[in-house]
C-alpha cells in the first residue's frame, strides 16, 4: 500500500517542488503577472536616469517588493537599489540560468493585485519635429553645393 504523502514527497524530492505556472514565472522574476504593479524591460533599466514611473511606484507602494534581474550590469540596477533602499522596500536579484527574461525590474507583492497596464511605455525622450531638408538637385549634389 501506498502513501500519497509519500509519493508526494519522494516525486518533490527528485523534482523539486511543485510549482503553478512555471513559464509565468520564469517571464517575470519569480512571481506571477497578476501581483506585479510595475515592470520595466531590460533596455529600460540600461538607461541612464530611472524612470518616473519606477519611482513613483518605489515610494508609492509600501508592502511590495521589488525584482531584479540578476543578468544585467550591476551598474544598471544600482540606481533602483539606492532608491529602493531609501524607501525601506525589500529587493531580489533574479538569476535564471536557463531563462533570461526581458524584463529587467519588476514591483510586485505578495498577492494579487491584477493590475491591467503594468509595463512602462518606452522614454518620451523630447525631440525637435525634423526640418524639412532644402532639395538639391543631382548638379548640387555632385559638387556639394
Amino acid at each position: 500500500m501506498s502513501n500519497p504523502n509519500l509519493d508526494d514527497y519522494l516525486q518533490q524530492g527528485m523534482y523539486g517542488a511543485k510549482e503553478t505556472k512555471p513559464e509565468e514565472r520564469r517571464k517575470f522574476l519569480g512571481t506571477i503577472r497578476e501581483r506585479v504593479v510595475l515592470a520595466l524591460l531590460q533596455n529600460q533599466v540600461s538607461e541612464a536616469n530611472v524612470y518616473k514611473e519606477a519611482e513613483e511606484a518605489i515610494k508609492g507602494n509600501k508592502g511590495a517588493k521589488l525584482y531584479l534581474n540578476g543578468h544585467l550590469d550591476y551598474s544598471y540596477l544600482s540606481k533602483y537599489l539606492k532608491l529602493a533602499n531609501e524607501q525601506n522596500m525589500e529587493y531580489t536579484m533574479v538569476t535564471n540560468n536557463d531563462y533570461n527574461s526581458e524584463i529587467g525590474l519588476l514591483i510586485a507583492y505578495d498577492h494579487a493585485v491584477d493590475k491591467e497596464d503594468i509595463y512602462v511605455n518606452e522614454s518620451a525622450v523630447e525631440k525637435k519635429p525634423d526640418e524639412p531638408k532644402e532639395k538639391k538637385g543631382f548638379f548640387a549634389k555632385l559638387f556639394n553645393k
